[in-house]
């Protein structure tokens, strides 16, 4: 089968681009290369197609659309600091080129699986979050990944099958400061022999799930005969910032006490992904713990 990826050269759409890869679909990956980067698909190259375009090219995306078995739409602009100085731009991007994505899955029946992110919850008081909880971000960016739920619902209705994949903290080879980033700052000052930086006490926790979990995820969701559902993809286990801190830590083998600041704007306290739903609508789970994907990922000498 053949499968478009948006955002392709980005950090989760490149492995789910070498997981199509491994089970011999054909695939085309578009991306214009402002987050994505092209080394990130070095070990496929051969094998994909590399189409550098824009999601708000519409014209463009049509004549590829039209000839793929599915469409995995991964892109979109991340970071939530950036979010609060760039409102528009990040609305244009991540709601007018979904609503693109969408426009076309309707016109040529293709299904979509696409990026949604825990953002829409906000601040819950009660955690496990379950996909029925109230959504209610709190910041720019979560707005524009609720505004693409209400288009996908909305398209939905119109008799396209689409998947959103709810993104807890994903993090992995390839990650940029926009996932999980306080994994790649970590890393980045433990690297540097300086102690990790902590937001807070750092007692506000998160859900850390790993790339590949995810890119598994999205082709389980491509498989499965499901045609409308939100799906939480994290891992269930509830790991604090500080606690994070502490076994990166220790996997470096350093020496280095934890350093404290003021906790930013639009951070959210807890986060804890409820994901029965994914293990029973597309039989998901994750297989990788934290410190083995850390390991994996940062820490291999």
């Amino acid at each position: 089968m053949k499968f478009v990826i948006t955002g392709g050269a980005g950090f989760i759409g490149s492995h789910i681009a070498k997981h199509l890869v491994e089970k011999n679909h054909d695939v085309i990956v578009v991306d214009n290369l402002s987050r994505g980067r092209l080394e990130n698909l070095s070990t496929i190259k051969e094998k994909i197609e590399f189409k550098k375009m824009d999601i708000l090219d519409f014209n463009s995306l049509k004549d590829i659309i039209y000839e793929c078995d599915g469409i995995f739409h991964q892109a979109a602009l991340t970071s939530v600091p950036e979010s609060f100085l760039q409102k528009e731009k990040y609305h244009n991007v991540n709601v007018n080129g979904t609503e693109n994505i969408f426009k076309l899955a309707k016109e040529f029946e293709k299904k979509v699986v696409y990026a949604s992110s825990s953002s829409i919850y906000g601040n819950t008081t009660k955690i496990p979050i379950s996909e029925n909880f109230e959504r209610k971000p709190i910041n720019p960016y979560g707005v524009t990944k609720l505004d693409d739920e209400l288009l996908a619902a909305k398209y939905h209705n119109l008799g396209v099958s689409i998947i959103g994949l709810r993104y807890f903290n994903v993090y992995g080879v390839g990650q940029t400061n926009d996932y999980a980033g306080v994994i790649t700052k970590f890393v980045n000052q433990i690297n540097l022999n300086k102690s990790p930086m902590i937001f807070g006490d750092g007692s506000q926790t998160r859900d850390f799930v790993y790339v590949e979990d995810i890119a598994k995820a999205n082709l389980l969701s491509m498989e499965s005969e499901s045609t409308f559902s939100f799906l939480n993809i994290g891992t269930g286990i509830s790991t604090s910032i500080r606690k994070l801190a502490e076994i990166m830590i220790e996997l470096s083998g350093k020496q280095l006490e934890l350093t404290f600041d003021n906790l930013p704007e639009g951070d959210i306290k807890n986060s804890l992904a409820e994901i029965s739903y994914a293990k029973k609508l597309i039989n998901w789970n994750h297989e990788t713990s934290l410190k083995n994907g850390l390991k994996n990922s940062f820490f291999k000498n």
